[in-house]
């Protein structure tokens, strides 16, 4: 099996700038920990000599800077090969939790040949952009199956209209649920959430009741825990065949992968 992990374009994660600092301090720390000695070596050290060794390091990084670009380079290049192969083994061992979890919303052709998995949050912008792209999918391929795995990333305002979808289920709502929340313009609140729902004909005040039910926080957790397995670390992401894709996409594109899914 053949495992493909794509980068995303630009701005395509919710939170770039702050994964890209966790990284930056992960990496320095890693560098850190190949220069400086452990604390029980150290200790055979004497304050001269640990002093000594500092000036040493410091001056050899001062007059050889790439020495620690390289060193991060190295770190950065391991880390990004370590969450590949994790996410390929995620994508191997655990598809029937990817593409066929009974729990799990789809829409298009239940029984289609091709399945598209898109990890999302209503409040992501990117999301929205390709919602017309999804739209469009189910409307020309007759054998598509989409598997919705809602992933509120994007605080609590986010949770709540997660957990309010996957309720909405329970009526039969959640298909026209999902494309009224993606419709929103502007912030998400509760109250916009709850006035979605009945805009569509949802029983709003059990709507509340089933959202509180432990079903729906086990859906979001197991959710939350398979996106970390196959390293989705943002929205949205998507997954194809054996392909992993995070962030946005552009309909041409989708359209390819679910050809050569179907090839396979």
């Amino acid at each position: 099996m053949m495992f493909r992990f794509r980068r995303p374009p630009p701005r395509a994660l919710a939170s770039p700038r702050a994964g890209s600092w966790f990284l930056a301090v992960a990496l320095l720390a890693a560098v850190l920990a190949v220069l400086i000695p452990p604390a029980s070596l150290a200790a055979d050290f004497t304050p001269d000599q640990r002093k000594a060794i500092e000036s040493i390091i410091h001056d050899y990084l001062t007059k050889n800077p790439d020495v620690l670009l390289d060193a991060l380079q190295a770190a950065e290049d391991k880390m990004k090969g370590d969450a590949k192969d994790k996410a390929a083994q995620a994508l191997s061992t655990r598809r029937r939790e990817i593409f066929e979890d009974p729990d799990t919303p789809v829409a298009g052709n239940p029984n289609g040949d091709v399945s598209l998995v898109e990890f999302f949050d209503y409040r992501c912008p990117y999301c929205k952009q390709v919602e017309p792209s999804l739209e469009a999918l189910l409307g020309e391929d007759r054998q598509l199956r989409l598997v919705y795995k809602e992933f509120p990333v994007l605080g609590p305002e986010s949770v709540t209209a997660s957990k309010a979808a996957l309720a909405a289920r329970k009526q039969g709502k959640y298909d026209a649920f999902h494309r009224a929340m993606m419709t929103i313009k502007g912030q998400i609140n509760d109250t916009a959430v709850y006035k979605t729902a009945e805009s569509v004909g949802v029983d709003v005040d059990r709507l509340k009741r089933d959202m509180a039910a432990p079903e729906i926080a086990r859906a979001l957790k197991a959710n939350t825990e398979l996106a970390d397995a196959l390293d989705i670390r943002g929205t949205p992401g998507f997954i194809v065949g054996n392909e992993i894709v995070p962030g946005a996409i552009d309909l041409a594109s989708l359209k390819q992968l679910i050809a050569t899914a179907r090839k396979k």
